[in-house]
């Protein structure tokens, strides 16, 4: 049953809170016992909090484990050193594997009123390199970083402003922290549980020694100079991007730390001896020793996890690589999973409407040609052909499994319709065509639109060449354009792009408590109109304003459910605005709910052979606790 995916939200009304943990017989970490016995570091009773976290394994799909071996892993770029920290899924509240928002790093957190937050910290928590935990490093944070007007570039984030105003911060103790706002702020929770979270803390020991308040003027400019940064912020902020864990010597909270200075082909990641996680026998969490990210060709991926070279593996996996993996699982040693994806759209187009082209401008911004468009689309054949029936055809819109689901928001202009369609741009007076049948824009020239699309990716050229023969039936000539990521992102954001195929909506199975934010205007990163998110982002400080008046109707709806006081009254605002969008179809959708490949080692334990693979909520694999897998004693021995 898929239901149990849609608890995403937790109420505005309500204490967040975990079983009081028990005295445990703490048991030593192999790995760690000869450092203890010189001396070199604390016992595992000196280096766990006084209540940790204890993690109750179901003992059916998932069993306590042993501890010790390597895990190695596949990416396609330097930078996915990032990828620890999603995997790694240390927050403090964070999503179970129900998709319920619970604590975490925190011990408890009090809710009251959706406004006012109390975060209890677990007495005794330290940092990997042993300094403790404590209120301290989220003073530092809002006192010195985040309302410093000196540091701007880490100034409060939006999930912290509520109508512009800030949150009042309170110290209460060393372990309890308060942030208040006069009226409830339904985006702290789930940003706080994010893939790329919100942080509320650094670390303070560390940072203070990169910081004007706290170090010499003369011994912060040698380190500024050393480090060839223009002044003391910069290298602020270099040193403490804890989501980037591109710096070794930044303590963590994460189940394992950076070992390997970049740049490197090899990443290893060591187990954190303070982590706050044990399981009910004692023993400290995570379970496997060390991870080793194998950095490579994004397109060599399958190739080398199918020889063996990746312990568990997703990420550079398609659903067209699943018959060669399926041959190669006896000899290599690993077992192929499919895993269900919850994106509104696995796939989907976005036409650019504030692209820098004035013409295709006006064309994009008439539903009639992103109707036709979405009309002109055979999504049985794609289904078919590419995905053997078992992915789902429609809109970029919620799935079944979100208790917001209707048939109409998926089906709504997605019935393949030549006919229809031609009869939609005839209507819009693009009634001219060459001789070979392809349309004459509204200049003369011949209706040719290019299609930008992720050269990680490998699927959206096979989907793409099938919509060209489509769309040549109803006049218009397709071109595709691979580009690598962050150029492409660059090019849409700026308008230089008119059409690109992505990913849809990020969380497909919501409830009426996540926030309906990517249905309107409210970042740059939204490639059907980026300039509109920017706008919103910056607060009018760059991009340009919403202009269009079914977006002004989304923007001021997700500005109401944010006010809503009550779930009925953020459900029927998610419904008018799902309406909305589907009805015009900002995005066209094209196929969703295509399985993911997960590979795992034969001989790794507590993998789900089923689940969903989401980036946000989800982060991946983080929301099924790697730090709780382990090998068997076979491949512990071979490590």
């Amino acid at each position: 049953m898929m239901n149990k995916y849609i608890a995403i939200a937790v109420s505005l009304f309500t204490v967040i809170t975990v079983e009081p943990a028990r005295a445990l017989d703490l048991i030593e970490t192999p790995a760690f016992k000869t450092d203890v016995a010189a001396g070199k570091m604390p016992p595992i009773s000196a280096r766990v909090p006084a209540n940790p976290s204890i993690v109750k394994f179901n003992g059916k799909t998932a069993v306590p484990g042993k501890q010790g071996g390597k895990l190695n892993i596949l990416m396609g770029r330097k930078k996915d050193t990032r990828q620890m920290v999603v995997y790694g899924y240390a927050r403090l509240v964070g999503y179970d594997e129900n998709f319920s928002i619970k604590p975490d790093i925190l011990a408890k957190m009090d809710v009251k009123e959706g406004r006012i937050f109390t975060l209890h910290l677990r007495r005794g928590h330290k940092w990997s390199d042993g300094h403790p935990f404590t209120a301290e490093d989220f003073r530092y944070y809002w006192e010195d970083v985040a309302t410093n007007t000196e540091v701007r570039n880490e100034s409060p984030p939006a999930a912290m402003i509520v109508n512009g105003e800030r949150p009042k911060f309170e110290v209460l103790d060393e372990v309890t922290i308060r942030y208040s706002w006069s009226k409830p702020n339904p985006f702290f929770l789930p940003r706080l549980a994010g893939a790329r979270p919100l942080y509320l803390f650094r670390p303070a020991h560390y940072q203070k020694k990169y910081h004007a308040k706290y170090t010499a003027a003369e011994t912060l400019q040698k380190q500024v100079k050393a480090a060839k940064k223009r002044n003391w912020v910069a290298l602020h902020y270099s040193v403490g991007q804890q989501y980037k864990n591109a710096n070794p010597n930044l303590p963590t909270l994460q189940p394992w730390m950076l070992a390997t200075k970049p740049p490197a082909k090899r990443f290893v990641f060591k187990r954190n001896p303070y982590y706050y996680r044990v399981d009910t026998k004692g023993q400290q969490l995570p379970y496997i020793d060390e991870v080793r990210m194998n950095v490579t060709n994004n397109k060599l991926i399958p190739i080398k996890t199918g020889g063996g070279e990746s312990d568990l593996q997703a990420r550079g996996l398609n659903f067209n690589n699943v018959t060669a993996l399926k041959q190669s699982e006896k000899q290599s040693g690993f077992k192929t999973n499919l895993w269900r994806t919850a994106k509104g759209a696995r796939w989907a187009l976005f036409p650019n409407l504030n692209t820098q082209d004035p013409m295709w401008r006006k064309l994009f911004r008439d539903v009639r040609f992103r109707r036709a468009l979405s009309l002109g689309i055979n999504r049985r054949e794609i289904n078919q052909v590419i995905y053997y029936g078992l992915a789902r055809e429609g809109n970029n819109t919620v799935l079944p499994e979100s208790p917001l689901y209707h048939p109409r928001f998926k089906n709504r202009f997605t019935k393949f319709d030549i006919t229809r369609a031609n009869a939609l741009l005839d209507d819009m007076g693009l009634t001219k065509k060459t001789p070979a049948g392809i349309r004459l824009l509204p200049n003369g020239k011949r209706m040719e639109l290019t299609v930008v699309f992720s050269t990680e990716e490998s699927e959206p050229s096979d989907i793409l060449e099938l919509i060209r023969d489509s769309w040549r039936d109803i006049g218009i000539k397709l071109f595709l354009k691979p580009m690598q990521r962050d150029v492409l992102r660059n090019r849409i954001f700026s308008g230089l792009v008119k059409m690109s195929m992505w990913f849809g909506l990020e969380n497909g199975i919501p409830s009426a408590d996540a926030s309906p934010q990517e249905l309107a205007p409210t970042t740059q990163q939204q490639l059907q109109w980026p300039k509109w998110g920017q706008f919103v982002e910056t607060r009018g400080r760059a991009g340009e304003a919403v202009d269009m008046p079914q977006a002004l109707r989304l923007s001021a709806l997700n500005k109401k459910w944010a006010e809503a006081p009550t779930q009925d009254g953020r459900r029927k605002i998610w419904i008018e605005m799902l309406d909305i969008y589907t009805k015009q179809l900002f995005s066209v959708g094209i196929i969703s709910s295509v399985p993911q490949v997960v590979v795992a080692s034969k001989h790794l334990r507590n993998v789900p052979k089923r689940a969903i693979y989401n980036w946000d909520p989800g982060a991946h694999f983080g929301v099924y606790r790697p730090d709780g897998f382990w090998f068997d004693a076979k491949k512990r021995k071979l490590n």
